[in-house]
């Protein structure tokens, strides 16, 4: 079958078979290899400090490059994170209800979540309830405060 043909199979540009994407430069993978080699001595460096520590005389290095190359490398400063789920010491801890349940048919169980979607000014809060089996979405609510009555009404 020709590229053609396979193509309009697909719905594609032909254009986008024989795309080949662009190669780091010369110069971002020397730069790489001195954002790895400063890594390791400093891992907790992020790109400010990197693009600091990677600067001489001469030659400035860009803050966003270097955000960019690390984020390509997949480094990161090591630093404390938020601690979201560690419980407080008075919070009960409620036991998993469906350890060992198989879920076999509709309706056998339903889920909820609550979200946020970002907006230009502000939030929604998207609360949504689903069907664990067929994974159908039952109802959902759209609201611009996080109040109960969006997610009682879903």
């Amino acid at each position: 079958m020709a590229i053609a043909q396979q193509c309009e199979l697909l719905d594609l540009a032909r254009s986008t078979y024989y795309y080949e994407p662009a190669r780091e430069s010369p110069a971002n993978i020397a730069l790489m290899r001195r954002i790895d080699k400063q890594y390791l001595e400093t891992p907790f460096y992020g790109s400010r400090k990197m693009a600091l520590e990677l600067s001489t005389a001469n030659r400035v290095v860009n803050r966003k490059r270097v955000q960019r190359l690390m984020r390509r490398m997949g480094i990161a400063g090591i630093c404390p994170r938020r601690k979201t789920t560690i419980p407080s010491v008075g919070h009960r801890v409620y036991p998993y209800l469906l350890r060992g349940l198989t879920i076999d048919r509709a309706n056998q169980v339903w889920c909820s979540d609550i979200t946020y979607v970002p907006m230009e000014r502000g939030f929604m809060y998207l609360v949504a309830v689903m069907d664990w089996y067929s994974r159908y979405v039952l109802s959902w609510r759209t609201s611009n405060t996080l109040d109960a009555a969006f997610c009682v009404s879903a």
